[in-house]
């Protein structure tokens, strides 16, 4: 089977929710973190090639996702998609922009368009305008994240200060319309010189009329939700097995751990959910000396609760706190002392003996999984925004969660450490 389409995501949770989402349709997709190793899936019809390149610098970004995508391309993919956040988190540097436009230019591609919407969070774009709920993203929480802030809702304007390349809109009337009239619509933009395509969607509906309008460009990018469209149309075409292979995932026996890295309100309000039940140690960025004090600290109190049950140790913090370690540290010091921090946990803890971790952050995420050594992931089904579970290859099987630091319901930390000790069909 000659390889459907080969996603590379710019962080490590929007990857796994991107895989969960696929494997829940009923396709077989492979999940790496090195590119190289896209090559033990070539004859799956979905690969996703997950690294952190969200809020790097921009030069950096390109190369590893042009490096990623050559890998796919290779194994013969039939298209690509690059998966970024549903609240377009980026800066005027970057990183959507210069990546689409590097990745246009590989593939050739005469225009790609962008979709962020997903109706499971209520992000949805109108007018080129992103809302989250009832929301612009400009007045929503989003515009006080300590590394995207975003301060702008026009995802036309957003994109044209990252690209080199014209920004248009497909309007929610011309996404509503005939596929006459939508491709009609489309030709014309692209006729202006027009070649990142900003599309309005708002329903399911819209999402679909996307899928179909773009299922044979060679790139599109987006969030998840617009993927979720495409395999019914893949059917149609004859692209997919009808019985696709099982890869259930196995029960995990260990002490469970969250670790926390995510300032999102909705993580925030997730550990105090959890605290309720069980112990929580948070790690003040600003009062620590030093990167080994905080792990030494967190080990010796981890050693006091971890035969009780899980427990969580985080980095996370309110506004004001971050505030005070972007003022000792720097923006981007202070995330990666937060990171180190967490990322020499989790190797710490894996050598005591828990192998099952939630983690909640896309750049926390990405962190662990390095620091662990993993470089591929067995990922189950899609539960639910920030819900879904994976487990890795070989003797030693560790069980991981990655959430998005906005993602998930308020009480799920505990249910989903549980769910990891049974299997998964």
């Amino acid at each position: 089977m000659q390889p459907i389409i080969g996603v590379v995501a710019d962080d490590l949770t929007g990857g796994m929710e991107t895989a969960a989402m696929l494997v829940a349709l009923g396709i077989d997709c492979g999940f790496v973190t090195k590119p190289a190793l896209v090559q033990d899936f070539a004859h799956s019809p979905a690969i996703v090639v997950a690294q952190k390149t969200r809020v790097i610098p921009a030069a950096e970004a390109v190369r590893k996702s042009e490096y990623a995508a050559q890998q796919l391309l290779e194994i013969g993919v039939r298209r690509l998609f690059f998966k970024y956040c549903a609240t377009f988190d980026s800066t005027d540097d970057g990183n959507i922009g210069p990546v689409t436009d590097n990745l246009l230019a590989l593939t050739r591609s005469s225009q790609t368009g962008f979709c962020p919407s997903s109706g499971d969070l209520a992000r949805s774009v109108f007018q080129g305008h992103l809302f989250v709920g009832a929301q612009l993203v400009s007045e929503s929480p989003k515009r006080l994240d300590p590394l995207t802030p975003m301060t702008d809702p026009s995802l036309v304007r957003v994109l044209q200060r990252q690209s080199k390349l014209s920004v248009g809109l497909l309007p929610h009337n011309a996404v509503r319309a005939d596929p006459t009239s939508r491709r009609a619509h489309l030709d014309h933009l692209v006729a202006q010189g027009v070649r990142h395509i900003i599309f309005d969607a708002i329903y399911p509906e819209d999402l679909a009329a996307i899928a179909e309008l773009t299922v044979d460009w060679p790139l599109m990018t987006g969030n998840a939700p617009v993927i979720r469209h495409y395999p019914p149309l893949w059917r149609e075409r004859g692209w997919l097995d009808d019985a696709p292979p099982k890869r259930p995932l196995p029960a995990v026996e260990s002490p469970g751990v969250v670790l926390a890295g995510s300032c999102a309100e909705c993580t925030l309000e997730q550990l105090a959910a959890f605290e309720k039940a069980r112990p929580v140690h948070r790690i003040d960025i600003a009062s620590v000396a030093s990167v080994d004090t905080a792990v030494e600290k967190a080990l010796a109190w981890a050693g006091d609760h971890l035969d009780s049950g899980p427990i969580s140790i985080a980095t996370s913090a309110g506004p004001d706190q971050v505030a005070a370690a972007q003022a000792k540290f720097g923006r981007d010091g202070a995330a990666a002392f937060a990171e180190t921090v967490l990322g020499r946990l989790a190797v710490e803890l894996r050598g005591r003996g828990v192998r099952r971790f939630l983690v909640a952050g896309g750049e926390t995420s990405g962190t662990v999984v390095e620091q662990l050594g993993i470089d591929r992931l067995r990922v189950g089904a899609y539960r639910g925004p920030g819900i879904a579970r994976a487990t890795t290859e070989g003797a030693e099987v560790v069980a991981l969660s990655l959430k998005s630091g906005k993602l998930g319901p308020v009480d799920m930390f505990l249910p989903t450490l549980e769910s990891m000790r049974h299997p998964e069909d």
